[in-house]
Formats: structure tokens, sequence, C-alpha cells
């Protein structure tokens, strides 16, 4: 089968394509900007440190209770009404934060519960979103545009918590009203969007029905392999919740160097993400996925040892750029290796799987850290890394042999 083909322009043919992009762009820059914001205006009302722990818990929550019908009604109902719908409410709440916080009514009982409605809306959001790719580009260039479409998100993750920060100083509703500009123009986006998509079962909202993505899983090895060696990769590497400890008493680089630690892995992610949306991995995907979880791990271990700023910005570049390769692969397996009517419901558990990795792994690590010490956290999770790549190597073998990524069918995995 030949190569994916090279010129970038046979990604912009496809004419949905920069509007789904575009409105997971948009839709991840507004939730970084206003996080900068809540997480400032909370402990500004407050001054509390356990106040900052209830923002992240009103919405996590939420993603945990309702992920999995949302994944359900995602498969069963029009999936660009249930994103606009989603991202409408997200552009009122941040409407009405705005206003509240600029007529200095906003108090900390009441950005729980837009949090709240923020994480409910993310949770029906999210498994609808993930599906749009595959239905606008063909096999051959989901790779590269799933690559091009990880460029924007790091490109959102670098700039939204920069300019929130920024804009903060003119006042939270500054912020939260360029939060409600971002989710306009995203349902905007959303709106325009012509995806065709063929018609599906209806299904009952049975419990066999709802949990249908992870019984799915367990039928397909190579899928829930990429998925759970992501989750173990991230849930043991959280290098990142210990970047204020190493940015403070190990590398003595004050505020300035924590911004530059926070930044790193983004730009290395953005940097590889690049690169993939005009090379795409071409043979040996699923080598490239263990390859690239490794180097994960030793980045890690690096960081963990590392009394040089410039070397620890170093390896967590390298980190955020390996990061991307797995969730390319994992991206691609997700996506086309799921028939169109369990999408949804797949995507809701590898959603799960994500954010849940990513809250235990930094409390895996402040616990870790409390016992031991950073360094020794750290560096005991980058080797944890290691040893869970070698053992899903075995476990997996579907998995390491995965070669073109353009090549995967609902058959394949």
């Amino acid at each position: 089968m030949p190569d994916a083909p090279a010129p970038s322009s046979s990604l912009l043919r496809h004419p949905g394509l920069a509007a789904v992009i575009g409105a997971r762009a948009l839709s991840a820059f507004a939730g970084q900007v206003q996080a900068v914001a809540v997480g400032w205006q909370v402990y500004a009302l407050t001054h509390s440190a356990a106040a900052l722990g209830f923002v992240g818990l009103a919405q996590f929550l939420p993603m945990v209770a309702f992920i999995f019908p949302a994944g359900h009604a995602a498969d069963q109902h029009n999936r660009q009404r249930i994103v606009l719908a989603c991202q409408s409410i997200e552009l009122l709440a941040a409407v009405f934060m705005a206003y509240a916080s600029f007529t200095h009514q906003l108090n900390a009982t009441m950005i729980y519960g837009l949090v709240a409605i923020f994480g409910t809306c993310k949770a029906f959001e999210m498994p609808a979103q993930q599906t749009f790719l595959p239905s606008i580009v063909p096999p051959a260039l989901f790779p590269r545009a799933t690559a091009l479409s990880a460029s924007l998100f790091q490109v959102a993750s670098i700039a939204g918590p920069s300019l929130g920060g920024l804009l903060y100083g003119l006042g939270a509703g500054v912020c939260y009203s360029l939060c409600a500009i971002s989710f306009a123009v995203a349902a905007l986006a959303t709106w325009s969007m012509v995806i065709t998509s063929p018609v599906r079962p209806r299904q009952p909202a049975t419990l066999a029905a709802v949990f249908g993505g992870i019984a799915f899983l367990r039928r397909k090895p190579t899928m829930l392999g990429a998925i759970s060696l992501d989750l173990f990769a991230v849930l043991l590497g959280g290098a990142t919740a210990m970047l204020p400890i190493f940015a403070t008493d190990i590398l003595h680089a004050g505020p300035w160097g924590l911004g530059l630690l926070r930044a790193a892995p983004a730009i290395g992610a953005l940097l590889v993400a690049a690169v993939l949306a005009r090379h795409p991995l071409g043979r040996h995907a699923g080598r490239w996925m263990f390859a690239a979880v490794a180097i994960f791990g030793v980045a890690t271990i690096l960081f963990g040892f590392s009394h040089s700023i410039a070397v620890s910005v170093l390896m967590l570049a390298i980190l955020g750029g390996a990061d991307v390769v797995s969730v390319m692969v994992r991206g691609a397996l997700v996506q086309l290796g799921t028939p169109d009517e369990m999408r949804g419901r797949v995507s809701a558990v590898n959603m799960l799987f994500i954010g849940s990795s990513n809250q235990l792994g930094e409390f895996e690590s402040g616990m870790l850290a409390a016992v031991m010490g950073p360094v020794a956290a750290v560096v005991l999770g980058g080797i944890g890394t290691l040893v869970v790549t070698g053992i899903w190597m075995g476990l997996f073998p579907g998995l390491r042999k995965l070669d073109r990524l353009e090549d995967i069918t609902t058959d394949t995995v």
C-alpha cells in the first residue's frame, strides 16, 4: 500500500476539517483560560488551598458520573447537536461568570456550581466530538489529521494559561469574556460542519448498552493494550505534578522557571505533532508507540535527577513529544478500529482513562513525594513506566506488531 500523501494541501481539501479541529482547539483554549482565572479567583475569595482542591473535584465528579451515559447518548443521537448544545451551555455559563465578576456578585459557591456545569458539558461533549475526525477524513489521512489537531491543541495549551494569567491582571471578568468569545466561535464552527454518518441502530439505555464500550474493549486486546499502556505511563510518570517543588527547592529557578517547566511538555508535544502532521509514522506504529512510552520513562528519570534548569526543560520537552506519539497511535486505534455505532461509548472509556490517569497520577506523585521526597518519587515513577512498557510488550503482542495506522480496521485490532 502506498504511503500517505505528503502535501499538507491534501488535508485542507476536506472542508469540514478546519471546523472540527478549530472547534476543539478553541474549546481547549477557553478551558485553559478559565482554569487559570477560576484558580486565582477562588484563592482570592477564600485564601484556602483546600478550596482549590474542591474546584478540581467539582469538575471531575460530573465527568465520572456522566461519561458512560454520555458515550451512549453519542451513539444514539446526533453527535453534532450534542456538541453544539454543550458549547452553547458553556457559552452562557461563561457569560454569566463574566457578568457576575464585573458586578462583584460571583462567590466561591457559585463558582463550584458553574465548574460542575462545565464538567457535565465536557462529559457529553468530548465523546461525541472525538468521533468527528474519522467522519471527515479518510483512513489514509487520519494520522496526519490527528497530528494537526494535536498541534493546535498544544498551541491552546500553551497560549491559554499564559494569556489567562496576563488578562487576570485586568480582572477575572475579562478572562471569562474571552472564554465566552472562544466558546461562541467554537459553537459556530461546530454548527457549520457538514458531517454525514451512517444510520446507527437505536438501543435502549440498558446497563449492557451504556457500558458497552468496556465490553467492546475486552474483545479488542490491541486497543485495550494501547489505552491501558498510556494510562499507566501517565499514572506512574506524573513528573508535572512535582514541578512547583522542583522549581523552588531543587532547581532554585523561581516563578519564571516554573512557567518554563510547565510550558516545556506542551512545546515538545507541539514540535513533534507538527512534524508528524507532515511526516506520519509509516511502518511499525506499534513499535513506535512502545519506544515513545519508554522514552517518556527515561526522560522522566533524567528529569528527576537533574539539577540544571536547561536539562530539566529539555527532558520535559522530550517526554511531551514522546506522549504525542502514544496519543496518535491510541487515537487511530480507538477511532479507526471501532465501528461508528460504538465510537461514542469507546471514546467515553478512553476519555475516562485519560482523565483518571491525570488526576490519579498527580495524587500518586504527591503521596510518594510526601513519603520519600520528590526526586525519588519522580525517578521511581519513570522506572515504573519502563517496567510497564516491558510487561505490556509481552502481554499485547498484537499492539507490538501493529504496522500502518491507516490500515487499521475493525478487524485488525
